[in-house]
């Protein structure tokens, strides 16, 4: 008997192998997951220029930076925007100036796909064969209402599922899903009942590794568990020779790995 819904995910086209540099932009959901690679040894970049909820400000993040990584991940957490009443533009940040100077709005599906178009379009111009993963941030929106946070995921969820029918260099990951169907409890949510819960996170991390990942890239994980284990290890006595000894050690298998999955014969 199954006492859950598991939500289905297609193979993707593309697998991340060891060690391969990721972008990640978009939501606070976008840094639990980076911060998740970072601590796998994998060289992320993590919002370089602070947490982008919009697509236009995901856009304009990837103008921005310089990476050119063959990984993408774009993270979408509102369709609402906030716009400068003396240029018309779309801020990233209020920067807490007061609100009488901005128009909140709310882009559309078309709107959603397009700026997400043109960030795909610089990806793949810096890197031909770049690939990007969209998702859909779990993280509910109080500030917009219940029903209104659902009416802007869901704004934002056409918009993924129409760029990622158009376009085989964009890939849907169904974080949104996996929280609100799969896990489906409050038990799976930090205190303020809005932001997913670290072990609703490392679910996400599995299930995004079991997909995506090559076998490669899963054995790396299984062969740096250990040491990883091992280097956070924290010894009653962190000064003795044994502890030290231990420690050099550790790091020499470390590096060792990193040599290893590093290497051409590994990457080929």
């Amino acid at each position: 008997m199954e006492f859950r819904t598991v939500v289905s995910i297609e193979r993707p086209t593309f697998l991340i192998e060891p060690l391969e540099e990721v972008l990640f932009v978009g939501s606070c959901f976008a840094e639990s997951i980076g911060q998740r690679f970072a601590e796998e040894h994998f060289p992320v970049v993590v919002n370089p220029f602070g947490v982008m909820y919009n697509p236009a400000s995901v856009l304009h993040t990837v103008q921005r930076t310089e990476a050119a990584p063959r990984v993408a991940f774009l993270s979408l957490g509102t369709n609402h925007v906030y716009r400068l009443r003396s240029t018309g533009e779309i801020v990233d940040n209020c920067q807490k100036r007061p609100q009488s100077l901005f128009t909140e709005e709310q882009l559309s599906v078309e709107e959603c796909v397009g700026y997400l178009s043109q960030a795909v379009d610089q990806l793949v111009s810096r890197n031909p064969a770049a690939q990007v993963v969209l998702t859909v941030s779990p993280i509910r929106y109080a500030k917009y209402g219940f029903h209104g946070s659902q009416l802007s995921k869901a704004v934002l969820l056409l918009a993924a599922d129409q760029l990622a029918a158009a376009r085989p260099d964009v890939t849907y990951f169904p974080a949104y899903e996996i929280v609100l169907d799969e896990l489906r409890d409050y038990r799976f949510y930090q205190p303020d009942m809005l932001h997913p819960s670290p072990q609703a996170v490392e679910y996400i991390w599995e299930v995004f590794t079991e997909h995506f990942f090559s076998d490669r890239a899963k054995q790396f994980l299984r062969d740096w568990r250990p040491i990883k284990d091992a280097l956070n290890h924290r010894p009653f006595h962190p000064d003795s020779d044994d502890y030290q000894r231990f420690l050099a050690q550790t790091k020499e298998r470390e590096q060792r790995l990193l040599e290893t999955y590093s290497s051409p014969l590994m990457l080929a």
